[in-house]
């Protein structure tokens, strides 16, 4: 029998969370807009390191568009909680359109 390779990966609200580094992407790549987290720097909190600002864009996934097309909305946020927020309230209100 053939073990068939499918990943899970962690969600939010409903929504996949891929990490890789400091760039974190909320949403699925097969709907039409993913939602791109970038933390800009990171702060120590007693022994551990948190996103102290975070970049935010919604985008398109479709790549055919230009890179700086596929941006539709993008916004800067103090903490990784605030940006994750923004970052459903985008991604819900766009995948509802």
């Amino acid at each position: 029998m053939a073990k068939e390779n499918t990943q899970t990966f962690p969600t939010y609200r409903g929504h996949p969370l891929v990490r890789c580094g400091d760039v974190i992407y909320y949403g699925s790549m097969k709907d039409k807009y993913v939602v791109k987290l970038e933390i800009k720097n990171k702060k120590r909190v007693k022994d551990m390191e948190v996103a102290d600002r975070v970049s935010i864009q919604l985008m398109y996934t479709d790549s055919s568009n230009l890179s700086r097309k596929q941006i539709v909305k993008s916004s800067e946020k103090n903490g990784l909680y605030l940006a994750m927020d923004i970052a459903d309230a985008w991604l819900t209100r766009a995948l509802s359109d």
